[in-house]
């Protein structure tokens, strides 16, 4: 069977009113052939034919898809006029295609059925119907007309290069956009220069644990409570996850050292969420922000910090980056997924000048790089006032539902108690003990997504001592604006009275 790429002028023939030719004429559609038949002038217009008829059938050549004029397929096919000409004419005959004069050839306006498909075998108790799932912001409220600006905007000004081979360092734009946003709202202490572009905090992960696996390091401290996801990015680069203990003032960075100041164990890095845990919600204490510090100085320690959501505060002044301690001993990370969205594939490192070179050379050797267009746009997006304008808007609308959360847990469910709600965009909801496994199966049944705390404890983590038991983490951020209310009726319904 021959398989033939037809590129293809967008005229039609002269007698259906086509003008165009197949020299210097408008360039048209790309087609994919794949014609048998043999060499004799009958065989070759069958299986044009059967070619065309399949394309047509199977939906790659969808209905009202203008053809090439047979002059320009014969051409780029190297046949006669006439066979392709014969070809259509079959087909027009079969109801396939249609040819008006003015018009050209054209596949026919109706309804082709696909092929069939196996049948996916489907969910027991059905998709859910509302999403309390933490991890991403309302979509629906993307500020997609700013965007589009920014967009416009960047592109009429961007260099000819910024079209080119990715600098591995991301757009200087936005590194230097970033560098003044960070300093401003987020306390970091950034230098354009010694500044990342990553495709989100997974891709960050993944870089610096292969960097420390390379540097000899057998381990990673990490919080009890997490992301099973981040801990198996550390696993896949060599590296152990040694879960740290927890209590109301957060993470217990004790663990890290032993009491006499000697080092306990072989960690000597460790990944945080000091200014809004994930997902008990809770800041670090500042005197465990502090003794973190202490510990990487005198041990010469990494700290990871995951800033997933600074952004968003309601009751308290916000918590600024610990990396403003230290910024060679911290390796801030932040991200677009919960200000904008994860879609974007848009987030940044802030590094120490000790680990630049390594996690520069193993960003570029991952070959992995993120789109300039988002890039410059974002860069417009933060310089021009609209990210802030965005954030703050946002951040009104997701106190209101932390509001309305609150209001509906003490009318109907005065047993639940709401914590790590001064910011954010999720709640850990209490449970009594017991029930946590019961309300997850409950909420099943109501069409509901949400997660128990159980399922974001690390494995090697014990079972918390007095509080943090039996919960629920919702996220109030995630539905849509005109889901949100059946979301939070669903989650009443399901949860102890």
């Amino acid at each position: 069977m021959e398989e033939t790429w037809a590129t293809s002028a967008g005229g039609a023939d002269a007698d259906t009113g086509d003008t165009g030719g197949t020299g210097g004429g408008v360039l048209g559609v790309d087609l994919h052939l794949e014609t048998g038949g043999g060499a004799s002038r009958h065989g070759v217009r069958k299986g044009l034919t059967d070619a065309l008829r399949e394309a047509v059938r199977g939906g790659r050549l969808a209905p009202g898809t203008r053809l090439p004029s047979s002059r320009s397929l014969a051409v780029d096919l190297g046949v006669a006029r006439n066979t392709v000409a014969d070809a259509y004419a079959d087909l027009v005959a079969e109801g396939w295609l249609t040819a008006r004069q003015g018009s050209g050839t054209r596949v026919v306006e109706r309804a082709i059925a696909p092929p069939a498909r196996p049948a996916r075998p489907r969910r027991t108790g059905g998709a859910p119907r509302y999403d309390l799932t933490p991890g991403t912001p309302d979509l629906s409220t993307f500020p997609r007309a700013e965007w589009l600006k920014a967009v416009r905007r960047a592109l009429a000004v961007a260099p000819p290069d910024a079209l080119g081979f990715a600098d591995p360092r991301g757009r200087v734009e936005l590194r230097s956009a970033l560098a003044d946003y960070l300093a401003r709202a987020r306390g970091v202490r950034a230098d354009p220069d010694r500044m990342i572009i990553t495709a989100g905090f997974v891709h960050a992960l993944s870089i610096l644990g292969r960097v420390l696996k390379a540097r000899g390091l057998p381990e990673v401290a990490v919080e009890a409570y997490g992301l099973g996801l981040y801990w198996n990015q550390l696993h896949r680069a060599g590296l152990r996850t040694v879960p740290l203990g927890f209590d109301e003032r957060g993470t217990d960075v004790a663990g890290l050292t032993a009491d006499d100041g000697r080092r306990r164990a072989p960690a000597k890095a460790v990944l945080l969420t000091p200014a809004h845990q994930f997902p008990m919600g809770v800041p670090l204490h500042p005197d465990r922000r502090a003794a973190v510090v202490d510990w990487a100085r005198r041990e010469g320690g990494v700290i990871l910090e995951d800033d997933y959501d600074g952004e968003f505060r309601y009751d308290r002044q916000p918590v600024g980056a610990l990396q403003g301690l230290d910024p060679e001993r911290v390796v801030y990370c932040g991200t677009a997924s919960k200000s904008l969205a994860p879609g974007l594939r848009l987030g940044w490192m802030v590094l120490p000048s000790g680990l630049w070179d390594e996690v520069l050379a193993e960003k570029e050797a991952g070959g992995a790089s993120c789109g300039a267009v988002e890039q410059l746009a974002l860069a417009e997006f933060l310089t021009s006032g609209a990210y802030d304008r965005h954030v703050r808007a946002a951040r009104l609308r997701y106190r209101r539902r932390r509001d309305q959360l609150v209001a509906a847990l003490a009318a109907r469910a005065p047993e639940v108690r709401a914590t790590g709600i001064a910011a954010g965009l999720h709640a850990v909801l209490e449970l009594p003990p017991g029930t946590e496994q019961s309300v997850v199966q409950a909420a099943g049944w109501q069409h509901l997504s949400v997660h128990g705390l159980t399922s974001y404890r690390h494995p090697q983590s014990p079972p918390p001592e007095g509080g943090y038991g039996d919960a629920l983490v919702v996220g109030y951020g995630t539905p849509a604006e005109h889901a949100w209310a059946g979301a939070l009726e669903a989650l009443c319904r399901v949860l102890p009275g």
